[in-house]
C-alpha cells in the first residue's frame, strides 16, 4: 500500500509579527516549524505503515528552497520519502492555486491508495485544501478524522470529529483524510533518522515537472487576493462594578447612558 503525506511548513505562530506600515507577515528571523496537524496526519501514516507490512509513506510539500528542512525532519521522523514542488510559478498561491499543484505531485508520485493531511495550517487557517486536493484528484474526502479504525483491502473505517460526538464512516480506497491533533501524539525523530535524512537528496519538482503551465499554478491561478493583514488593536481594560447588585445596576445604567447606549 502506497500513502501520502501533504505537509507545510508554516511559520511559528508564537513569533509572527506584521509590518505596520506595510500590513505584511515579518517573516525575517522567524522560526519555520512542520505545521502541526500535518504531523498527526505524518504520524497517522507512519502508524498504519507500522502494522501493515508493504506499506510506504512519502511526503509531498509545497513551499520556497528552505522547506527541504522541514521535509528532513518527516524524513527523521520515518517517512520513507520526500518531494519539494518548488517553483517561482508557485508563489503567491491561494488554496485553489495550492490544491491544484499538490495533486499534480500526487499524480506524478502516482497509485496513492492513502492520502494524509492536516486538517488546516496554522497560518491561514482555512481547512480549504485537502478537500480541493480531493476534489482535483477525483477522491472521496473525509475531514476531521480524529481516529482511524480499520485498514480494509478496499476500504478504510475512521471516526470523524463532531462538535458534540464523532461519526464513524467507511471509505473505499484511494481516498484523502485530513486530521485533527485528537487524532494521535506525532513521534519523535530519531538521532539515525536525523542523520539519514541529511545525507539524504531531496526531490524537487517544479512546474514543468508536474506538466503545470504557468498560468494554472501561483499567483496567476489565484482568484482569491489578500489585500492587507493588521494586528487588531488591543481592547481596553474592563471595568469592575462592586457593590451590591441594586448599586451595581444603577452604575451599568449611568456608564450606558454616558456612552448613549441607553
Amino acid at each position: 500500500m502506497k500513502i501520502v503525506v501533504c505537509a507545510k511548513q508554516v511559520p511559528d505562530t508564537n513569533e509572527v509579527r506584521i509590518d505596520p506600515v506595510k500590513g505584511t507577515l515579518i517573516r525575517e528571523g522567524v522560526p519555520s516549524i512542520l505545521n502541526p496537524d500535518d504531523a498527526n496526519a505524518l504520524e497517522a501514516a507512519l502508524t498504519v505503515r507500522d502494522n501493515t507490512p508493504g506499506t510506504t509513506v512519502t511526503v509531498v510539500s509545497m513551499g520556497p528552497p528552505q522547506a527541504k528542512e522541514m521535509l528532513r525532519e518527516c524524513l527523521a521522523m520515518g517517512a520513507d520519502e520526500v518531494c519539494l514542488l518548488s517553483s517561482r510559478a508557485f508563489g503567491g498561491a491561494d488554496t485553489c492555486a495550492t490544491s491544484t499543484t499538490i495533486a499534480a505531485g500526487i499524480r506524478k508520485i502516482g497509485d496513492a491508495d492513502i492520502i494524509f493531511a492536516g486538517r488546516q495550517a496554522i497560518d491561514g487557517d482555512t481547512a480549504q485544501v485537502g478537500p480541493q486536493i480531493a476534489q482535483r484528484l477525483g477522491l472521496p474526502v473525509v475531514t476531521y478524522v480524529q481516529s482511524v479504525r480499520e485498514i480494509k483491502e478496499k476500504s478504510i473505517v475512521v471516526e470523524r470529529q463532531l462538535e458534540n460526538g464523532f461519526e464513524v464512516i467507511e471509505v473505499t480506497k484511494p481516498c484523502v483524510l485530513t486530521a485533527v491533533k485528537e487524532l494521535n501524539t506525532p513521534r519523535y525523530m530519531t538521532v539515525k533518522g536525523i542523520i539519514d535524512a541529511y545525507n539524504t537528496e531531496i526531490t524537487v519538482w517544479n512546474e514543468a515537472d508536474l506538466a503545470i503551465a504557468p498560468e494554472d499554478c501561483g499567483l496567476k491561478a489565484s482568484p482569491t487576493q489578500v489585500f492587507r493583514s493588521f494586528t487588531p488593536e488591543p481592547k481596553g481594560k474592563g471595568v469592575m462594578l462592586e457593590g451590591s447588585v441594586k448599586e451595581m445596576a444603577g452604575k451599568l445604567v449611568s456608564v450606558f447612558k454616558e456612552k448613549h447606549l441607553l
